[in-house]
């Protein structure tokens, strides 16, 4: 790990690696500036979640091999757009979010408060998310 920072201004824990998360595809919400998205958000996705997702034209169920991307489904960590997480905040539909994962830039466009609202434990058993 390097020395980036989550939310809290701690060092950045690990989003995810079953799927395996990231811009960089590194387990972590890290950034840089190749990542026009903002995928800095690690958010335990929830049916509804994905649903909305998809709904607005950005479809993560569906398998991508070609890009080594499995589809994810209900109870998976995964960095996310801040823009589409905000979006989906407004729907309603907003996944929990693991702060100790979610990178410093998230607050660039979510605040800080609202992220915190939606803060979660993941638990043991993610499938209890569906």
């Amino acid at each position: 790990m390097s020395d980036e920072r989550n939310v809290l201004g701690e060092p950045l824990e690990q989003c995810g690696t079953d799927p395996l998360t990231g811009f960089y595809r590194d387990g972590c919400c890290t950034t840089g500036p190749e990542d026009l998205g903002n995928h800095s958000v690690c958010a335990v996705v929830t049916r509804e979640f994905l649903e909305q997702q998809r709904e607005a034209g950005n479809d993560l169920t569906t398998a991508l091999p070609q890009f080594g991307f499995s589809g994810l489904q209900a109870g998976d960590r995964w960095c996310v757009c801040a823009t589409r997480w905000l979006e989906a905040e407004r729907a309603g539909v907003a996944p929990p979010v693991v702060l100790a994962a979610t990178h410093e830039r998230a607050v660039e466009v979510i605040p800080l408060e609202t992220l915190r609202r939606h803060a979660v434990d993941v638990p043991s058993d993610p499938s209890a998310l569906t």
